[in-house]
């Protein structure tokens, strides 16, 4: 029996934001798995990075496949830096690069920890989010680019399949609010967990060519 274990935030942990009634995303994970498969959920809403190690304890032995989901919540924790003053562009673009530094850094021991168990492992970019002032919204999508630059990097530094969910949200309704997947978001994360998970190549692929 294959076991898949959703690693993270609240992108997996969304139970307390669909309406009631709707399935979170383990629930549909599992309904999207093929027959005789499992899925369980170690993510916790409003965890940053560091707590996916401390997630990693509560691994079942049996868990063949690791999916990870973290890095918004250490994004939302530096979005002050949004609404801060500088003196000049390289002032604010020398705050950004010591912001992923730090991420880099503890994404890095995150992703260590998670491969220790030596399990076919998927990790998701940040997706975009949807704030109603497009203003906001732009400025946060272009934040995130920082933080996302170090998630790509590192799944293809280490050959890790990477489920981009820039791409796989991108309409209003994939929202329950500004930061969390609805259902319908929900859906469309579980299926392509689903299909990662099992081999499956229905999906067209990019190569990424690393040294």
């Amino acid at each position: 029996m294959s076991h898949v274990v959703l690693l993270g935030d609240s992108i997996f942990d969304n139970g307390a934001y669909v309406r009631r009634g709707e399935p979170d995303v383990v629930k549909q994970v599992q309904a999207k798995l093929p027959h005789g498969w499992r899925a369980t959920l170690c993510a916790v809403d409003g965890a940053v990075t560091t707590g996916v190690e401390r997630q990693m304890d509560r691994v079942p032995p049996d868990a063949s496949h690791l999916v990870v989901s973290a890095g918004g919540n250490d994004a939302l924790r530096h979005s002050g830096i949004l609404r801060e003053q500088a003196r000049s562009v390289a002032d604010v673009v020398g705050r950004l690069a010591l912001v992923q530094d730090e991420f880099a850094r503890s994404y890095r021991a995150m992703l260590d920890r998670v491969l220790e168990r030596r399990l076919p492992t998927a990790i998701c970019t940040i997706y975009d989010a949807r704030f109603p002032d497009p203003q906001e919204q732009r400025l946060v999508v272009t934040a995130l680019s920082i933080f996302n630059d170090v998630i790509t990097r590192e799944a293809f530094a280490r050959r890790l399949p990477l489920i981009d969910l820039r791409l796989i949200c991108n309409e209003p309704d994939d929202y329950a609010n500004p930061i969390e997947p609805s259902a319908k978001g929900g859906d469309k994360i579980a299926g392509v967990i689903a299909q990662a998970a099992a081999g499956n190549t229905i999906f067209p692929r990019s190569q990424v060519y690393a040294q």
